[in-house]
């Protein structure tokens, strides 16, 4: 493909801010440079690992020559079917919920809610549009870094094709993330389906949605589909959404989904789908019983698969697998030791931070390390995560069974929002602040977090675990009153507690008597 048949890539509907989106992330006009006789760095890719870890080498002004490549849409899924655009609708599903709690809080409101469901989809068009010139071709083009839009494959064991151009490369990144995978289901690839990377090309509300999965994705867009009118059913294969999770925190999302009107069938095998004169018709067993439903739109939201096709991996000597992706060790380096890869293509963790944190430990070790400055690992890294329904849930480090597998003796400090002054002011009650530590030990191993914000309160934790700053330190850091994070200090201060000795609680009760 030379730069006159550079493919023109459409994001629909095709409006001010979907054209917006293109002219930065894949310009229709844009032209490949001319290739330069040698890269230090060649990156495919250019979601969130590929353009981190292009704008950190390029930005090191050390003459590094860097070349990006991109097929599709830079900024990945992260800005074009991900983050950005589910959570701009949950902000909206988010005031919906409120106006349905509103009573509680004494403000009467009429009992039917607006949605301007097309107002909100166009919302998260322009939102994404605002934010995509930070991903854009020209601005990486400005800091110094090849962009070529295109299909790339490697040629050989030191370069890599672009259309009709080569590009020679001293070390390669693999970093072309991955994509949601059709389900093994009779009849929904003729019926159709949504998946993350269609559904927010909608500007018409399905008035019946059904959603397959029960992770993350699923729960959050099923909660955000309810609120914003869909009639909402939500399939998942487990005895309990969110199975992953923490038991406690999973049981409080799935009592909510319950009470805002979503239907639940779990322990669930979908057997078939077909099309009806009134829509989409899925068939499925559950408990012992076969049932079926009839809705207008199935979102997918569980299976990912990674993007290992049409690399030419073969040739280069990097090992992979189509569904676990390029095979990396420790320091996220392939079989073939010139070439790394980062992100979603070879990771457990298919967050946009995650490949952010990845992207910098290859931009060490394939530039710095080979001058002796030691290299970094992907084990070292202390990883938080967020699902971002309403409560949301938060966690770091383990769980209470990965450390017991370990041999870990554990213990658990619970404090419920219950017990929160600005939980209970706020309404919201229903959370939890849970850390584990090391039995006698002050050692903080992990913590999940129930909160409307937990996302904002996990970096606490994560950053004590980062620091070794144990319960004991923890306790003495001063939170402004009343705040929901006061919840990590009453765990702390928890912790505190358990090293009186009964001699010292005696004398304490004493004291206090007297006072």
């Amino acid at each position: 493909m030379s730069n006159s048949e550079l493919e023109r890539v459409i994001v629909r509907p095709v409006d001010e801010y979907n054209q917006k989106l293109v002219s930065y992330v894949h310009p229709p006009n844009w032209v490949n440079p001319q290739p330069a006789d040698i890269y230090d760095l060649v990156v495919i890719g250019a979601g969130t690992a590929g353009l981190v870890v292009a704008a950190g080498a390029a930005g090191l002004d050390l003459g590094l020559k860097v070349a990006l490549i991109e097929k599709h849409l830079m900024g990945g899924d992260c800005l074009n079917v991900g983050c950005i655009p589910s959570k701009t609708i949950i902000r909206s599903a988010r005031v919906v919920g409120e106006i349905w709690n509103a009573k509680d809080l004494g403000i009467n409101i009429p009992t039917h809610v607006d949605v301007d469901f097309p107002a909100v989809m166009a919302r998260m068009r322009q939102v994404r549009a605002g934010i995509s010139h930070h991903d854009s071709a020209e601005r990486f083009s400005s800091l110094g870094v090849d962009v070529f839009l295109g299909s790339g494959r490697f040629a050989s064991k030191n370069t890599v094709e672009v259309g009709d151009q080569i590009l020679k490369f001293k070390k390669a990144v693999i970093a072309t993330g991955a994509r949601a995978t059709q389900p093994s289901i009779r009849g929904i690839e003729t019926a159709g389906y949504l998946t993350n990377e269609t559904v927010f090309s909608l500007i018409q509300r399905p008035e019946r949605l059904a959603v397959i999965g029960g992770g993350p994705i699923g729960c959050e867009l099923a909660q955000a589909f309810r609120r914003l009118g869909s009639e909402v059913v939500l399939f998942h294969s487990g005895s309990h959404i969110l199975n992953k999770e923490d038991a406690d925190a999973a049981e409080i999302i799935q009592k909510v989904l319950i009470s805002e009107g979503i239907r639940l069938v779990l322990n669930c095998q979908l057997e078939e789908v077909a099309t009806v004169t009134d829509g989409k018709r899925l068939y499925f067993s559950s408990q012992g019983h076969r049932d079926s439903v009839t809705v207008d739109e199935i979102l997918v939201g569980a299976g990912r698969a990674p993007n290992v096709e049409g690399l030419n991996l073969e040739a280069v000597g990097v090992e992979y697998d189509k569904r676990q992706g390029v095979k990396v060790n420790d320091y996220l380096q392939t079989t073939n030791p010139k070439i790394y890869a980062a992100g979603d293509i070879c990771m457990d963790w298919k967050f946009t931070h995650a490949a952010d944190a990845a992207a910098r430990i290859v931009i060490k070790n394939t530039l710095f390390s080979p001058f002796g400055l030691g290299r970094s690992r992907l084990s070292s890294l202390v990883m938080p995560w967020v699902t971002y329904t309403d409560p949301e849930i938060a966690h770091v480090g383990m769980y209470e069974h990965q450390a017991q597998k370990l041999g870990i003796d554990v213990a658990k400090i619970t404090i419920p929002l219950s017990s929160v002054d600005r939980a209970i002011a706020d309404n919201q009650e229903s959370g939890f602040v849970k850390i584990l530590h090391k039995k006698g030990s002050d050692e903080i191993l992990g913590a999940t977090i129930v909160a409307s914000h937990a996302g904002e309160m996990i970096s606490q934790v994560t950053t004590a675990i980062v620091n070794k700053i144990g319960l004991n330190k923890l306790s003495s850091v001063i939170h402004p009153y009343p705040t929901q994070a006061e919840g990590i200090k009453k765990a702390a201060d928890a912790y505190r507690r358990t090293l009186l000795t009964p001699r010292t609680k005696k004398l304490l009760g004493f004291l206090t008597k007297l006072s």
